[in-house]
């Protein structure tokens, strides 16, 4: 049998009965009473008295940070022109403000641009066909058919096509009697062109040299690790018995440029130039100047090989031109071109079974190598013509 123990009755009527009790604060008084006013306090003697406070002044709205009241604004008494821009004027309505006899001269007030419900004002415009640009005739087109200035000047052998861009530029060229300093400006057959001597002063500063190249050295740009030959263009390199006196600058490196290759492995005659001329001559679309080599081969030549050599090959399927090829000795042939295909003597020497040894080139038109040692230069001189 079980047996149950309830809770005492007692006990729940002890916990009512001992509820704490908060017992009310002294300092605080009780929401119901009314609070006693404030006692002033006495100024002490050592203390002097405050001014009363002056009322302050009704501030009006404004969107100044210190809160003052915004002054009013005194109307400007100059003329509408002189005054600076107000608010809600813009630069573009200067010509609202502006009378026309003020207006900037050359400057046309718009014809239409507005309303007059707006406030657009008509303006005054120009229209006299003598005296205003908008009615000048456009200027005839030069015939499509005319060469350009430049290329017809390269024709003649003045210059280049590049010195003739630059001296046109620099107003050094006239065409029957005008000034022409306009890039593309096409020009008759028969128009008579003239230079100015300052171009033909520019003309005689620059230079061209010729350097006997050494095996190990490229033409034109560095390639594969070996340097340009115009490395060897330096003061220290200059041939000891060149006729032609003339201090070497800096500035003659401007522009210096190979006319014709000369491959790695081969040596002889480089030109080196600044003249478009000479360059135009020597490597231009329709040269005619003759190049000689010394070629050293190896293997047997026939007569039929021979007589291919001098003509009946091609290469790249293009036939070659007349060559004059004829023995200089025992193992050396003498090679006379009027063309400059990429190793042209060596792959002509290949198809008829020889092998190039050694190739060294002697003259270039009528400009010979002559005693200048390898390795060095020397000016071209005034007399020299290829």
């Amino acid at each position: 049998m079980t047996t149950l123990k309830l809770p005492s009755t007692k006990a729940k009527a002890g916990k009512s009965a001992h509820k704490p009790v908060r017992r009310p604060d002294a300092a605080k008084r009780e929401r119901a009473s009314t609070p006693a006013p404030a006692e002033k306090s006495q100024p002490l003697a050592s203390q002097p008295e405050q001014a009363p406070l002056a009322a302050k002044p009704e501030r009006q709205r404004n969107h100044r940070y210190d809160g003052k009241p915004r002054e009013p604004v005194a109307p400007d008494s100059r003329a509408p022109a002189e005054r600076p821009l107000q608010r809600g004027e813009f630069k573009r309505d200067e010509y609202k403000r502006n009378p026309p006899n003020t207006l900037v001269q050359g400057r046309d007030t718009p014809r239409r641009g507005g309303k007059a419900r707006d406030g657009f004002e008509q303006g005054d415009f120009n229209q006299d066909r003598a005296s205003n640009p908008m009615y000048a005739p456009k200027p005839l087109a030069s015939n499509p058919d005319f060469p350009r200035l430049s290329k017809r000047m390269a024709e003649l052998g003045l210059c280049s096509r590049r010195e003739a861009d630059e001296w046109i530029v620099n107003g050094w060229v006239k065409v029957d009697g005008k000034v022409v300093d306009v890039l593309g400006t096409r020009v008759a057959p028969d128009a008579g062109i003239e230079v100015s001597k300052a171009a033909e002063k520019h003309q005689s500063e620059i230079v061209t040299i010729l350097l006997h190249k050494p095996v190990g050295y490229v033409s034109g740009q560095a390639e594969d690790g070996y340097e340009p030959a115009v490395v060897l263009v330096h003061p220290d390199n200059q041939w000891e018995e060149d006729p032609v006196r003339k201090t070497f600058q800096r500035g003659f490196l401007r522009g210096l440029a190979p006319a014709g290759r000369l491959d790695i492995d081969s040596t002889g005659l480089l030109v080196l130039t600044q003249d478009g001329r000479v360059a135009r001559q020597l490597i231009g679309e329709d040269w005619n100047i003759e190049k000689e080599y010394l070629v050293r081969v190896e293997g047997t030549l026939s007569a039929e090989g021979l007589k291919k050599l001098n003509f009946g090959l091609a290469l790249d399927g293009v036939a070659l031109k007349v060559a004059k090829v004829s023995w200089q000795n025992e193992d050396q042939l003498r090679f006379v071109l009027r063309e400059g295909k990429k190793r042209q003597i060596r792959r002509m020497c290949e198809l008829v079974g020889l092998h190039v040894v050694g190739l060294k080139r002697v003259r270039v038109g009528s400009v010979t190598l002559g005693k200048l040692p390898m390795g060095q230069w020397r000016y071209l001189k005034p007399g020299e013509r290829f």
